[in-house]
């Protein structure tokens, strides 16, 4: 199989990934309206979203290394935009509901495969191209604020942007297909033969540097998505913001997350992977901070920006340090990493929800400069490891 063009799938299906994930937050003011959902019922769509990356990385983790990537890549492609175009048709909350639990099963699964495809591709470069990668999640999750508000001014409708979503999702997954059947395989035979076996957790948790990248991945799931999912409704309903003003506010989160997924790889030259996940931090944490405390909107858009700027190389550097660590294990790294943000995710949203139930929800959003707190402190014990395993060396 050609290198490049299961990249270009890889890559693809990450900026449709990011515009999936970052589409419930934007839609969620009019699904609300539209299904009669509660804070608490919007709480726990996100929650089986995250309770279901946690069944498919585990599921993943353990048992896609048994399939061909690409052709397993493809059928999971078309599995989602068939869920999306089912969820368009839904008329009661209890149906959405049931499609998130199914939805980020499908989504993890899609993960995991991604991060291992191109660990393994591109030993030699694997930090600078799984920041490509998760670059193009960040892309597509600040491409979803501005197709969203194009389609709504022809159709205010949050049902037509999850159907044409589907339609790209059906391109790619016919070329994705394509490309899992013309060549030879991702890896050798005798290596496929060697390697197409389930795979242990129990292997992983032993390890304190994955114990450790674990909790921080639990903590990047609370900021990331507890602020992707809340915080157009925080500037709308808290704040008083407009719709398409929350919107622009909450684009400059996204903006960083590109500017940062972009640029991270470059800083490597001059510094080591363990102090720029500090630095990284550092800036993740004060933009928590900011989003929270101010009320204007020109200091909350930095704030995003900020909080999008440290969070967007984090993940990628965590996750690449890893399989520098354990190369071998890369399905399992990467399903603990979903794992462990997916039940970030399900804390930070329902925790969010139910307490903006009996608080305002300018008071609820607390929840994500707390993560951010929590992100800190478990990157800094995580980057010890990182720097012992470089010494060694």
């Amino acid at each position: 199989m050609d290198r490049r063009a299961a990249t270009s799938v890889i890559f693809a299906g990450f900026f449709f990934l990011g515009m999936v994930f970052i589409l419930w937050g934007v839609l969620l003011p009019d699904l609300a309206e539209s299904l009669a959902m509660s804070e608490v019922i919007s709480g726990a769509f996100f929650t089986l979203i995250s309770i279901g990356m946690i069944l498919g990385a585990i599921l993943g983790g353990k048992y896609a290394q048994k399939f061909d990537f690409m052709s397993l890549f493809a059928v999971l492609l078309v599995c989602v935009l068939t869920l999306l175009i089912a969820i368009s048709f839904v008329q009661h909350w209890i149906w959405l509901l049931a499609g998130a639990l199914v939805l980020g099963m499908f989504a993890s699964s899609l993960f995991t495969i991604g991060h291992t495809v191109i660990a393994r591709l591109h030993a030699e470069r694997r930090s600078a191209m799984m920041g490509f990668m998760d670059f193009m999640f960040s892309l597509g999750t600040l491409a979803a604020p501005f197709y969203v508000s194009g389609l709504y001014l022809i159709e205010h409708d949050w049902r037509w942007p999850l159907r044409i979503l589907a339609i790209g999702l059906l391109v790619l997954a016919v070329y994705t297909w394509r490309v899992a059947h013309q060549g030879k395989k991702l890896i050798a035979p005798e290596e496929a033969k060697k390697n197409r076996k389930s795979l242990s957790y129990g292997d992983i948790i032993r390890r304190p540097v994955f114990i450790f990248l674990a909790l921080a991945a639990f903590g990047y799931g609370m900021v990331e998505f507890g602020n992707a999912n809340w915080f157009v409704s925080y500037a709308q309903n808290g704040h008083g913001f407009s719709g398409e003003q929350s919107r622009l506010v909450f684009a400059f989160f996204t903006a960083g997350m590109v500017v940062s997924r972009l640029v991270f790889a470059l800083l490597l030259k001059w510094l080591t992977s363990h102090r720029l996940m500090l630095i990284l931090a550092t800036i993740m944490v004060a933009g928590s901070f900011m989003i929270k405390l101010a009320v204007d909107p020109v200091v909350m858009s930095w704030g995003n920006f900020m909080l999008g700027l440290g969070l967007g190389g984090l993940f990628p550097l965590m996750l690449s340090a890893a399989m520098d660590v354990d190369s071998d294990k890369g399905p399992i790294i990467s399903g603990l990493c979903v794992i462990g943000s997916s039940i970030g995710v399900q804390v930070a949203s329902f925790s969010t929800g139910l307490w903006a139930h009996f608080a305002p929800l300018t008071t609820a959003f607390w929840v994500i400069p707390i993560g951010g707190a929590w992100l800190w402190f478990m990157t800094w014990a995580y980057s010890r490891f990182v720097k012992q395993h470089i010494a060694s060396q």
